[in-house]
């Protein structure tokens, strides 16, 4: 079997190898096989053989996956195959509020103190977390969750209007906090974001073009730490 395409110039591809995936109710494994031809009938499968690492590496190197290496900035805290843990200290931030039911719409355009977070993207998904201190976590930091609309219990960001970077470099970072900072908070996914009196918009509302430091006493601590949230936990 083979197929031609024309992207430019002439590439003449043939069928080699083959992976087989088999999936039970809850495991799966994958077989690679090599490909027999024969132009008198249809290619065969030759026997199965276990999946290597050399293998894999050189699939990826095939499909563009690789990278060039980088120097890792110094708020970088955890790097791997497409995935990036970096964390970012307490500053001002101006934010957006659209919600339907114009809650908090005083809020929107504002500049808020913002607390220290954490941040992992990972595959295109954002998760970020706060924390309780303004300093660089270690491994075993206990983490909080982050005050803000859009973020799930896990963390994770829902993006909708979030203008995303194609990319899990640690060039990328300033356009990934850009892209949270100027989207569109548009609503609470959890029931409790903050241990402030007055809940979220009391929090907020307090903040709102002060020059003071964000209160992390509001913060709602976690029993997660940073190793567990880097490995996606």
């Amino acid at each position: 079997m083979q197929l031609h395409l024309s992207i430019g110039e002439n590439h003449r591809f043939e069928l080699r190898e083959a992976l087989l995936v088999y999936k039970g109710n809850q495991s799966s494994f994958i077989t690679h096989h090599e490909v027999k031809l024969n132009e008198q009938a249809p290619p065969t499968l030759g026997p199965a053989q276990p999946l290597t690492l050399s293998f894999l590496e050189s699939m990826l190197r095939s499909l563009g996956g690789t990278s060039d290496a980088e120097v890792l900035p110094e708020n970088v805290l955890a790097k791997g195959d497409r995935m990036l843990v970096w964390w970012s200290p307490a500053r001002r931030e101006q934010m957006f509020y659209t919600n339907a039911e114009r809650k908090a719409a005083e809020l929107n355009g504002k500049t808020f103190p913002q607390p220290p977070l954490v941040w992992r993207v990972a595959h295109g998904r954002l998760r970020i977390r706060a924390l309780t201190e303004n300093k660089r976590p270690n491994s075993k930091t206990k983490l909080a969750f982050a005050p803000y609309w859009n973020i799930s219990n896990s963390g994770e960001v829902c993006l909708g209007s979030m203008r995303c970077p194609d990319s899990a470099a640690a060039s990328a970072i300033p356009s990934w906090e850009r892209g949270f900072y100027e989207s569109a908070f548009t609503h609470g996914n959890v029931a409790r974001l903050t241990r402030h009196k007055g809940g979220f918009e009391g929090l907020w509302s307090e903040l709102a073009n002060k020059r003071r430091s964000f209160p992390c006493s509001h913060l709602i601590s976690m029993p997660e730490t940073l190793a567990q949230f880097v490995r996606g936990r």
